[in-house]
């Protein structure tokens, strides 16, 4: 595995990536999943009637103003900016890029934000 010069920290900022669409848009469930929201006591009635007839999250569930939801989308995209800075600086520091591999990887990975994956 190439870095390591931040411990490879920068590798959970797709996770929080993730965790914040998911508060933002819910998500979608499988069979499985529905059926265990279904079945729990910690659910409320109106969150188990949006899973079962939506099989998904309820978006938005704190209701939140448009507003903040669309400052959390624009931390969204910093957050995915950040990890491809921190990637390719994280690279450079550990001498596994040069300079000239820096920069290019550089702008490929923000050229690339627009098909960004959380992983």
């Amino acid at each position: 595995m190439s870095g390591g010069c931040f411990d490879y920290s920068q590798r959970r900022i797709p996770y929080i990536v993730e965790k914040i669409n998911r508060y933002i848009d819910g998500e979608e469930l499988n069979e499985e999943e529905v059926s265990e929201v279904l079945s729990s006591d910690w659910y409320g009635d109106d969150y188990k009637a949006y899973v079962k007839a939506h099989k998904h999250t309820p978006p938005n569930e704190y209701g939140y103003s448009k507003e903040t939801i669309e400052e959390m989308r624009k931390g969204v995209e910093m957050l995915k900016k950040a990890y491809v800075y921190a990637e390719r600086i994280d690279y450079l520091l550990e001498a596994d890029d040069g300079e000239a591999e820096f920069h290019e990887r550089l702008k490929k990975g923000l050229g690339d934000l627009d098909n960004y994956e959380d992983s």
